[in-house]
């Protein structure tokens, strides 16, 4: 039964930014910018684990990695408004944050930052 719960609320915050979308972008993007993952990971966590080291260790983890994951919001809108189809800048926008964390995680890896 917790699983269950833990998929229906994960699932209902995802419908409820689409739906929330539909009506109104500034607050769709409140809604989704809001780090209500990284809450529900947290809480989860801690639940599963009772460990406030394991939640500590996330909670670094997402400050380093939110860090390249902002460009895909920076390069979609811009790859779009240059006419770009929906897919390809979707595509496009992915590849680039996807390297970006590779990059991050060398990165911390060379100043010792060990997440």
């Amino acid at each position: 039964m917790y699983y269950v719960l833990k998929i229906l609320l994960t699932t209902g915050l995802v419908v409820a930014v689409s739906e929330v979308s539909k009506r109104s972008s500034l607050w769709g993007g409140i809604l989704a910018s809001l780090p209500l993952v990284s809450f529900l990971g947290m809480i989860w966590l801690y639940i599963d684990t009772g460990s406030t080291e394991k939640v500590s260790e996330l909670s670094k983890s997402v400050f380093w990695l939110v860090l390249p994951s902002l460009s895909f919001f920076l390069i979609l809108p811009f790859l779009l408004k240059k006419g770009m189809g929906f897919g390809t800048s979707f595509s496009i926008s992915t590849v680039l944050m996807i390297t970006l964390y590779f990059g991050m995680v060398f990165c911390l890896g060379k100043f010792g930052i060990q997440e």
